[in-house]
């Protein structure tokens, strides 16, 4: 998403996808290194169409999540035992959505593709109530599915979503991390009620990337080129960090901390620029306590970065590398909750990856939630992934236990009855 990048790392076990016919099978293009890939694309049929299965190996505990009204225990698992593989696909993406209208394509993702999440994209200066409203026919196109999850960056500073009556203005990062952290959960409690009376339910914040200090911030164009930093030590980020999610949780806002394993020591920014390296951050990096806080703290997602990280893997970038999605983010630091990508549409990144394999190499890395600000790929990721949960049982797992996991991140948000 250009400089001001929603970009997440996150912990996240990713399991499952079950797919339908009722989606446009796209091009089922599967990259190589995924075991049982096809050439080309799997039939659906009508019976695979209605075809539901609950996942043997899906978690069966909660994830890392904030709080919200206390569901039925088995709310997630009920809905997912309903849910055709299309729908259950649909539950792995994240796609554009206007902030200002009612968005054509978003609407065609969410009545054709069962997309179950949207981000509100441009900045804005309707009035919550105005935005209410947008959101509120958003989640009406979803009919009987389980409600979206709608999203937004409402970081502050440079990156504010919403500008319009009724919203804050929301200070810097760098700012934000010169108050106490009691306050500042305080402030951000705030932030959170105006955004869930507005209909946004999930913040794609906070940034919890270290800039090493304020002469790094200059060469650090999507971090510190915007104060996204909430300071220059690891400590400073992960008090203030875990203050502002503590904050949106209690206003019932779900939150995606960003962007693991860290864009803080990058020369470049991945929306804008390909061949983003980190030479410096290793598996076990002081630069990783922020993450490992929130992790402990409960953020619901985590966001990934797209960067190649040299000193971990070298051959894949961050949302495709399993040592850096399993390895690190679920394994080392434990992180149960719902792992998104940052943004693999638009990002100058990932622009050599064909857009079928994008979607297919981050699920099979242990991901959750494909993030495409391009909806014109909507169809192609979609029908990839529903292609390659027929050609590949232990796929297809994996994508009922992503779809699982995601469902119960809205369950403990409040949002499934």
């Amino acid at each position: 998403m250009r400089s001001v990048r929603l970009g997440t790392a996150g912990t996240l076990l990713v399991l499952v996808v079950t797919a339908c016919s009722a989606v446009d099978n796209g091009s089922g293009h599967s990259p190589s290194g995924l075991p049982g890939s096809s050439s080309g694309p799997s039939s659906t049929s009508s019976s695979d169409t209605a075809e539901k299965s609950r996942p043997s190996d899906a978690p069966n505990s909660s994830p890392n999540t904030s709080p919200g009204r206390t569901p039925a225990p088995d709310a997630a698992s009920r809905i997912l035992a309903q849910m055709s593989l299309a729908e259950r696909v649909g539950q792995l993406f994240m796609v554009n959505a206007s902030a200002s209208a009612l968005d054509p394509s978003a609407v065609t993702a969410v009545t054709r593709y069962h997309v179950g999440s949207l981000y509100l994209g441009g900045q804005t200066s309707l009035s919550v109530q105005q935005t209410a409203a947008i959101t509120a026919a958003l989640q009406r196109q979803r009919g009987s599915g389980p409600p979206l999850f709608i999203s937004a960056d409402q970081e502050g500073g440079q990156v504010q979503r919403f500008t319009g009556p009724g919203f804050s203005a929301i200070p810097t990062a760098l700012v934000q991390g010169t108050v106490a952290p009691g306050p500042l959960r305080a402030q951000a409690t705030e932030w959170g009620r105006q955004l869930a009376a507005a209909g946004v339910n999930l913040d794609l914040a906070p940034v919890l990337d270290t800039v090493p200090s304020a002469a790094a911030a200059g060469r650090n164009p999507p971090i510190g080129g915007f104060e996204r930093e909430f300071g220059y030590d690891p400590a400073t980020v992960a008090t203030h960090g875990v203050a502002v999610m503590q904050g949106l949780a209690a206003a019932r806002v779900a939150t995606s901390v960003k962007h693991f394993p860290g864009l803080g020591r990058v020369g470049a920014n991945t929306d804008t620029s390909s061949g983003v390296v980190d030479s410096v951050t290793t598996r076990h990096d002081p630069y990783l306590a922020p993450f490992a806080a929130a992790a402990k703290a409960g953020t619901p997602l985590v966001m990934m970065s797209t960067a190649v990280y040299a000193r971990i893997d070298p051959d894949n970038p961050a949302a495709f590398s399993p040592t850096v999605v399993q390895g690190m983010l679920r394994g080392d630091l434990g992180f149960r909750g719902v792992i998104v990508s940052d943004d693999l549409g638009n990002a100058r990144q990932v622009a050599s990856v064909p857009v079928p394999d994008r979607a297919l190499r981050f699920l099979a890395a242990g991901g959750d939630l494909v993030l495409t600000l391009d909806n014109s790929q909507t169809a192609a990721m979609v029908g990839a992934v529903i292609a390659h949960a027929h050609a590949d049982p232990r796929f297809r797992a994996q994508i009922d236990a992503s779809a699982l996991r995601v469902l119960l991140a809205k369950q403990h948000l409040g949002l499934l009855r």
